[in-house]
């Protein structure tokens, strides 16, 4: 495993800073009731955990059992939780808005540092619901008919995310940008904002310069016969106005997906559909954190 500069491995870095950002965003105990044996920003901790270590709900389980330091850095040198008790925490469906609400957090704290001259970019990216293989079921003439949405905003420069927005990739599809931008405007207001042409409509251009004084630089997706492009904003997107704005900058958020596809795996476990969703939050929020 790898070492940070004071001589822990990345991943007791990572408990650490799970079990402290969840402090600002968890009571300790769910209910008043309750035997308190452990709180609640430990078993988020340990829920990120096993998302950074790609295990199961056990898996993760006989790791800190043999991990005294992991043990100490999430507060649990006594007894450890069973597996359901993860299991269940992780339904709740309170889960996902606090996993947003940390990402906006270290988003917003990043954006503060350079809030002059931050720019972002926005995206989505897909993550799969089968361990099966693209070319086996090709092969086997199964079509791709569902799977896990993962819309961000990255911050230029530090490549964190503002904000997560989770969804299907199949059927009825929400406007492009609209949730995941609106809950980017929390964190910070870059200074631009880039996109792909999936997100080409004058709306979004409307709301980037005129509700937030964002700048937005969006490759245009069509056009009419003669090469002009309707809307206001959309008729300026032309190839030399991409080039002069820095539209390059955009692969920031590409550079993201990208790695956190290569660190934490683009296949998810869970079978439930709300555990899905959760799971993949759990990816991305520890991602990041290892950051």
């Amino acid at each position: 495993m790898k070492l940070t500069g004071k001589g822990k491995t990345t991943v007791e870095r990572v408990a650490e800073l799970a079990v402290k950002l969840g402090g600002r965003h968890l009571a300790d105990y769910g209910a008043t009731r309750s035997r308190h044996d452990f709180t609640q920003r430990q078993l988020m901790a340990c829920l990120i955990l096993r998302a950074y270590l790609k295990t199961t709900y056990r898996g993760v389980l006989e790791l800190l059992a043999v991990s005294p330091n992991l043990r100490e850095a999430l507060g649990m040198q006594g007894k450890l939780p069973h597996y359901t008790t993860l299991q269940k925490f992780s339904a709740r469906s309170q889960v996902l808005a606090i996993a947003d609400a940390m990402i906006r957090t270290i988003g917003r704290a990043a954006g503060a540092a350079k809030f002059a001259q931050a720019s972002a970019a926005m995206d989505a990216t897909g993550m799969e619901t089968t361990t099966a293989s693209a070319h086996f079921q090709s092969r086997a003439g199964r079509t791709r008919r569902k799977w896990v949405k993962v819309s961000t905003i990255v911050l230029g420069g530090s490549l964190l995310p503002l904000s997560l927005v989770l969804g299907w990739g199949a059927g009825q599809r929400q406007e492009p940008g609209q949730g995941v931008a609106d809950q980017g405007q929390q964190a910070t207001l870059p200074a631009k904002l880039y996109a792909d042409a999936g997100y080409d409509a004058e709306w979004v251009h409307d709301q980037c310069r005129l509700d937030w004084g964002a700048e937005s630089v969006i490759k245009p997706a069509r056009q009419r016969a003669d090469g002009t492009r309707s809307g206001f904003w959309r008729s300026r997107m032309s190839e030399k106005y991409l080039a002069r704005k820095g539209y390059g900058s955009r692969w920031a958020v590409e550079s993201f997906f990208s790695g956190l596809k290569r660190t934490m795996g683009s296949t998810l476990t869970s079978r439930k559909p709300s555990q899905l969703l959760a799971e993949a939050a759990f990816k991305v929020l520890a991602y990041t954190l290892r950051r």
